[in-house]
């Protein structure tokens, strides 16, 4: 813990908040406009596909390299290193005419993503160590927050500012103002080690179940959520719906997670086995693709909410790695293992949507496909809600 008085007390939050707002703009911002997207720069139906997957995968990658940056810079620079990536990725991009320059943007920004999202969970527990649960409610309410104006406002800035291309400035705008709050943490870059820290790697929790729970149980849920923010638009246009209101819909998907963004981390902090509430969020999310499949035009509204309850799962895991770890190390090391196999597996997900939409011709197959993969998901995370820490199945040091 790093002692502090008066203001200094809120400064890390505040500073971990607004990176966390920032966190998916730069990957959510892509859905809403994705076919104005392809058609300007040509991408196939394919490179598409790729495009709504490619921040699962560059978040596999560069999560797995986030614990090791974080113990050779200190994880309050690479934090820095990281936002600067994203803002200038993000910038960049908007100017670029070719598709391979505007792939590697991308994933420039969404590299910066990765190490946040890993270096986040261990930030909360060392600025705030008896402060978890609520900590960990704000960040990840600030996520969603982030998620839900990048999906339901893209359209309307694109609208404003004459294409996608004013849309992504508009949101690396946002994000190099926020890149301010986080200069004073740069002091804390040489307030880390000791004798009472002890180096878990990601290589140890790989040894463990509960690792490779939480990781499946991220991945699907991972995949759950970029398949809804890359497609949900797409489908709802396929059937006829204004590319207005399904980015509206888009909203309502990650709308309704604000309250539960904040709500959820604090119950599961305080909640030793949260399987009753994890058990409810599946049965939503099974529902909604359902709906979606069965009968998408009747109710989209309501299919949009149940996928929402659904995938808010993702403010859970959150709390399950300050929860089911018990220091900053081994936070990290288990949010850099969850992160890089989950996402590794959640890069499928958006790709096998839409391959089977194309091989296909219809969404029938695309749907049932996350139908099916809800019952992984109940297993894993049925296990990772019970109430175990990982430190207990870590291989000795």
């Amino acid at each position: 813990m790093i002692e502090r008085s008066g203001f200094m007390r809120f400064m890390p939050m505040v500073a971990i908040v607004v990176l966390a707002f920032n966190l998916r703009p730069v990957a959510v911002s892509v859905g809403p406009v994705l076919a104005e997207i392809s058609a300007d720069l040509g991408l196939t139906p394919g490179w598409s596909g790729f495009l709504t997957s490619l921040p699962t995968l560059c978040f596999a990658v560069f999560g797995a390299l986030a614990p090791w940056i974080g113990k050779q810079v200190g994880a309050h620079v690479a934090i820095g290193v990281a936002f600067v990536a994203l803002v200038a990725g993000q910038w960049a991009r908007a100017f670029v005419e070719s598709p391979v320059a505007f792939f590697l943007l991308t994933a420039l920004a969404l590299a910066g993503m990765a190490l946040g999202n890993v270096l986040i969970p261990p930030m909360v527990r060392l600025h705030y160590p008896n402060k978890v649960g609520l900590g960990t409610a704000l960040y990840s309410l600030a996520i969603s927050i982030g998620v839900t104006l990048s999906s339901s406002v893209t359209v309307p800035l694109a609208h404003a500012t004459g294409g996608w291309r004013g849309a992504m400035v508009a949101w690396a705008i946002v994000a190099l103002a926020s890149l301010l709050t986080w200069a004073p943490m740069l002091k804390y870059r040489e307030r880390r080690g000791g004798k009472a820290h002890v180096a878990h790697s990601v290589a140890a929790v790989a040894r463990t179940k509960l690792g490779w729970a939480l990781a499946v149980m991220f991945g699907l849920q991972a995949g759950s959520s970029y398949t809804v923010f890359g497609w949900l638009p797409t489908i709802f246009r396929s059937y006829g719906m204004s590319e207005i209101n399904a980015g509206f819909m888009l909203g309502i998907a990650t709308g309704i997670g604000i309250p539960l963004a904040f709500i959820i981390p604090a119950y599961v902090a305080r909640t030793p086995k949260p399987t009753g509430i994890f058990l409810a969020m599946m049965a939503t999310l099974l529902l909604g693709w359902i709906g979606l499949l069965v009968a998408p035009m009747s109710a989209p509204w309501l299919w949009s909410v149940l996928l929402a309850l659904g995938t808010s799962s993702f403010p859970m895991i959150l709390a399950l790695f300050a929860t089911r770890a018990l220091t900053p190390s081994s936070t990290a090391a288990l949010s850099g293992f969850t992160q890089a196999v989950g996402y590794t597996l959640a890069t499928l997900c958006p790709i096998l949507f839409g391959t089977l939409n194309g091989w296909s011709g219809g969404w029938t197959l695309s749907l049932m496909f996350m139908i099916v993969l809800t019952a992984p998901f109940t297993l894993t995370g049925w296990y990772a809600s019970q109430p175990r820490v990982i430190e207990d199945q870590l291989p000795p040091a």
